[in-house]
């Protein structure tokens, strides 16, 4: 059912904030659940809104949401590591190591059902997260405090809520709009809003958060995680693309760039690492903090020779996309390409998001060649345990030597100033007006000429031969960021990329690879998967099985 805040409940209620320890936003764990009377951990709601630190504290909650700090393999919040980077097990990205059967593989492969817990995972965690901001905007206004931190913090918490109803207004179309709290009578027997409906909330509120939000410059020492104005213009913006309002989405855009607060970092693998993930480019990103709210990504994503899970199995697909180091596409045929280093000679960013065959990963070699004892049965976990051949280097400070599961406090972006970029030329292309040289060197080629990538610029102004080279520089720069999806919905390509057989890498040269694969490639590429994506039905997602036994008025 969906879970909201009982106004009604009795005095014992609490606000379900359980407090981990307020080191910075991110790291207090919140629930929308009756707890017992009194606990130690929580606060009695009839004496919380009274300071400005237990502000803070719901503050945080309104951050934390719904978010859970473990090895979870299925998404509680839009925001976890597994709600982000999973994500990409339902597109031509990426494949989930557990096979066929993992339910974020069914989104897209023919079977999806309203029972999908994936699917579920995030209905819940939006309505979790929709309660608290509810609650925090019903009662903020009580504190005894000045009242540009109580506006600031209202805006705050106003983006939060939008982006949830983004989320359900992108995937799932028509959805409950709660904007207070609710008896638990009220909250079973809520009617489904429009997509239209949505959509205009949605651009209201993040309206509203962006004109009383400071800047992203204005941020103080500490407020790392905290919004800015910028992330709400650039969800704005994500909203004007979804709906095709393309001269919207592109001033939406062109305002955050004309602030200048944000960069282009020159090295590009430091985003995604605890030493330089506080940088500018990032603009709004899920927090982390080793040992107290850690990211457990290592575990599920390490290869097994540095003591991972390796769920996340890159496929050959998104690694093809990546070209060579002049710019030019990659073709197994081309002399530059080298099968016993299929890093050498290409896109840098290859070898930042990637391991491979032979490559080094946290000192050690990765060994995957299906010629090696113990990789050739794909569908056991041991040694190695690849699914495609290659491996994810992104997100991973190599030097890193904790608990895989609790100590690692890297960060995951949710928004970076790459995609506003990117975003920003596909707004101006798509609504038809002249691309210039200057709008692609202000753009496509700032994101691809940074210092540690050096890709030749772009000079196609041709909007229709633009159009596949803008795509394509998308998917390979934001890859495993949990955009791909949503690309694939709006663009209305699925029928196109998510059909068919997928494949891993290529090993030529292996005697065991003819009697091993399931299906033999001309390429030599190891068989994976084979998706069926159903246009017009897995891009609009069910809601869940178990809201509609609830209120059966969510089904019409």
């Amino acid at each position: 059912m969906i879970k909201i805040y009982n106004k009604h409940s009795s005095k014992s209620r609490v606000l379900g904030l359980l407090l981990l320890g307020i080191v910075s936003l991110g790291t207090v764990i919140s629930c929308d659940k009756e707890l017992e009377q009194f606990p130690s951990n929580a606060f009695a709601a009839d004496n919380f809104w009274t300071s400005e630190s237990n502000a803070n504290i719901a503050l945080t909650g309104a951050y934390r949401g719904a978010v859970e700090y473990s090895t979870q393999v299925v998404p509680s919040d839009w925001w976890t590591y597994c709600g982000i980077v999973f994500m990409e097990f339902a597109t031509d990205n990426a494949y989930d190591r557990r096979g066929d059967n993992s339910t974020q593989n069914r989104l897209t492969n023919g079977t999806l059902l309203p029972n999908n817990n994936v699917v579920n995972g995030y209905w819940q965690g939006s309505y979790k997260r929709i309660a608290i901001c509810n609650d925090f905007l019903e009662n903020i206004e009580k504190v005894d405090m000045e009242q540009a931190k109580i506006d600031r913090m209202k805006a705050e918490v106003q983006f939060l809520r939008a982006t949830q109803y983004f989320y359900l207004s992108q995937f799932w179309g028509s959805a409950p709009l709660v904007t207070a709290t609710l008896t638990p009578d009220e909250a079973n027997n809520v009617d489904k809003a429009s997509k239209t409906e949505l959509v205009t909330f949605v651009e209201n509120e993040l309206k509203a958060a962006a004109a009383a939000l400071p800047a992203f410059g204005e941020l103080k020492a500490g407020e790392a995680g905290r919004a800015s104005k910028q992330a709400a213009l650039a969800f704005l913006g994500r909203l004007y693309l979804g709906e095709k309002r393309f001269p919207e989405a592109s001033v939406a855009y062109k305002q955050i760039i004309d602030m200048g607060d944000n960069i282009i970092d020159p090295d590009y693998s430091s985003l995604f690492i605890p030493s330089n993930e506080n940088s500018s480019e990032n603009i709004f990103s899920s927090q982390y903090f080793g040992g107290q709210a850690g990211n457990a990504l290592p575990q599920h994503a390490y290869p097994a020779v540095a003591s991972g899970w390796h769920i996340v199995n890159p496929l050959g697909s998104l690694a093809d996309a990546y070209g060579f180091d002049d710019g030019t596409p990659l073709s197994y045929d081309d002399p530059r390409f080298d099968y016993s280093d299929m890093g050498a000679n290409r896109d840098p960013r290859f070898r930042y998001n990637f391991i491979w065959d032979g490559a080094t990963f946290a000192g050690r070699t990765y060994d995957c060649n299906p010629d090696s004892t113990g990789s050739v049965d794909q569908l056991t976990y041991s040694k190695q345990a690849t699914r495609t051949g290659y491996g994810l280097r992104k997100f991973f400070d190599e030097s890193f030597s904790g608990n895989l599961r609790s100590d690692y406090g890297g960060n995951i972006p949710i928004i970076r100033y790459a995609e506003v970029l990117l975003s920003y030329l596909e707004a101006e292309l798509e609504a038809g007006n002249a691309i210039t040289q200057q709008l692609l060197d202000e753009t496509i080629n700032a994101v691809r000429g940074r210092e540690s990538v050096g890709l030749p610029a772009i000079t196609e102004t041709n909007a229709d031969a633009l159009r596949p080279l803008l795509r394509n520089e998308r998917r390979i720069e934001l890859a495993l960021e949990g955009q791909r999806l949503w690309d694939i919905f709006r663009w209305g390509i699925g029928d196109e990329v998510l059909v068919g057989d997928f494949w891993g890498a290529p090993f030529p040269n292996s005697t065991l690879y003819p009697t091993t694969s399931k299906k033999i490639d001309p390429e030599s590429r190891w068989y994976v998967t084979t998706k069926n994506f159903r246009e017009g039905v897995d891009d609009v997602w069910p809601i869940p099985e178990s809201e509609i036994n609830v209120n059966p008025k969510l089904g019409n």
